[in-house]
């Protein structure tokens, strides 16, 4: 059985020291040795941006995409290959701009793979401007007398998009950051993990500091179901979704892919697919 140490590489990540991005990486390899897979079992996927780096620092297979698309690729690769455990990652730049069109339909499609989001708030990689995320007033190099967009909500969008597994971390919390990873690979369906991920270089905002003084666990939430998809919004509402946990989740809805017959086969990627000289002429035919 794999362990955590079986998920490295020797490849040295080259983060800014003290990017929260090294505990979501050291996450996602512990919960995915926890949970029982091998390496060779694990397909990562990440977009454009420092989080995008993430499938090279990680012993699985992995793809380092173009900009806003880990998600389509991620998805090809599930319907591709059953037998894989698929997750994609981006930041908030990667997966709220750019990419958010990919966002809300896989969210809605609802098929077997995670997609983690590390979440610092500002573009990091191009040295400090406003992302999606970025609060109301934000001042940055490309907001200089502050930000006057309303910042996306990716928890809101998340519940309202139809996705069946919604949480939320922070990765100073590695233990809880790695359970709610377990829960999501576990989870039969599509699984959106948003993660506050602090920028210690361009954001001097949303510092560690600033989120533990802000964020509330559900788990100090009395009486809280996280299967009940109006309490799960009104949560998220009136905390102004500053809280972490699982915060909804739908055992029941079928994923994408457990409702076409022909994915209960062997993986495509598996089949012999064979094309004789004479159709294949025909097919290339069609193209002249």
């Amino acid at each position: 059985m794999a362990t955590f140490k079986d998920f490295r590489n020797n490849v040295k990540p080259n983060w800014c020291p003290g990017c929260g991005d090294f505990s979501v990486q050291a996450a996602i390899q512990k919960a995915a040795a926890n949970v029982g897979l091998e390496p060779e079992e694990v397909a990562l996927i990440t977009g454009i941006g420092c989080s995008g780096r993430l499938s090279g620092y990680v012993n699985s297979y992995g793809v380092h995409s173009i900009h806003g698309r880990s998600l389509p690729l991620a998805q090809g690769v599930k319907m591709a290959n059953k037998d894989l455990t698929v997750i994609a990652s981006g930041g908030d730049g990667d997966g709220f701009a750019i990419g958010m069109g990919h966002t809300i339909h896989a969210l809605r499609r609802n098929m077997d793979m995670t997609y983690i989001v590390m979440d610092n708030q500002i573009y990091g990689l191009t040295k400090g401007q406003t992302s999606p995320s970025s609060a109301k007033g934000f001042v940055t190099k490309s907001t200089p007398k502050g930000n006057i967009e309303q910042n996306v909500a990716p928890l809101e969008l998340a519940i309202s998009s139809g996705a069946t597994f919604v949480a939320q971390s922070f990765s100073s919390d590695i233990k809880e950051l790695t359970n709610i990873i377990e829960e999501a690979i576990n989870h039969k369906g599509f699984s959106f993990v948003n993660v506050f991920s602090p920028c210690v270089t361009y954001n001097k905002i949303n510092t560690y500091d600033w989120f533990k003084e802000n964020l509330t666990k559900l788990a100090d939430i009395e009486d809280y179901d996280n299967s009940n998809k109006a309490q799960a919004m009104q949560t998220v509402l009136d905390t102004e979704s500053m809280i972490t946990g699982i915060i909804y989740q739908d055992k029941e809805t079928p994923s994408y892919e457990s409702q076409i017959e022909q994915f209960d086969e062997e993986p495509l990627v598996k089949k012999s697919l064979k094309l004789e000289k004479n159709q294949f002429d025909e097919l290339v035919s069609q193209f002249k």
